[in-house]
């Protein structure tokens, strides 16, 4: 999958982007004086033929400008920046009032695979849409994975991905909270840097 299991599963912000702290990492906001150290982790997590794409993205994502702000995460111990992870705005046809979100792209770094990394920074990223009122969350990758966080398929089926899928049965999404409008079926749309068939 290009996106989200990337890492074969499983400069520094100052206090003020400082979210949580979970044992001796720490979860931050990602700038744009990240995009170095995020573009070496997804070279090094990703297999070689789909690293510099999928780390383009990340750095695109870094720069991009959406409203709602897209939220990207790393995680730090001490002065190492272990992982990352974006969570970009999705448009949902017909449902309006819907406040979703695509999880797209994560990746550790291989020497730091064994720590849940990349769980703590999905569950604080679910848990930063939540306090935004968000509605769903979609991702594209591993059942197997994303499904330990409440990603689901069926769910999933309603909302069509924004371009043909190399593994359809990979793309899943969670419900955070219904909406009032809710519209099914209705295809979806994502930003810029993620609106590119051959990421699909």
């Amino acid at each position: 999958f290009p996106f989200g299991s990337g890492f074969r599963i499983d400069s520094s912000g100052g206090p003020a982007n400082l979210l949580k702290t979970m044992n001796s990492i720490k979860i931050e906001i990602a700038g744009e004086q990240d995009s170095e150290v995020i573009r070496e982790i997804y070279q090094t997590a990703f297999p070689e033929e789909e690293s510099a794409m999928v780390a383009k993205l990340a750095v695109d994502l870094l720069a991009e400008k959406t409203v709602p702000e897209i939220l990207s995460l790393v995680a730090r111990e001490i002065e190492t920046t272990l992982g990352h992870v974006a969570f970009s705005p999705v448009k949902v046809e017909y449902n309006e009032s819907c406040k979703a979100s695509i999880l797209a792209p994560l990746a550790v770094h291989p020497e730091h695979q064994q720590k849940k990394v990349g769980s703590r920074l999905i569950e604080f990223g679910i848990e930063k849409l939540k306090e935004a009122g968000g509605n769903i969350v979609f991702v594209y990758g591993d059942p197997e994975f994303y499904g330990k966080f409440g990603f689901d398929a069926d769910t999933a089926n309603d909302f069509p991905a924004p371009f043909d899928l190399e593994y359809p049965f990979g793309w899943q999404a969670l419900i955070l909270k219904d909406w009032s409008d809710k519209t099914t079926p209705a295809a979806t749309s994502c930003v810029s840097a993620l609106s590119d068939p051959d990421l699909w």
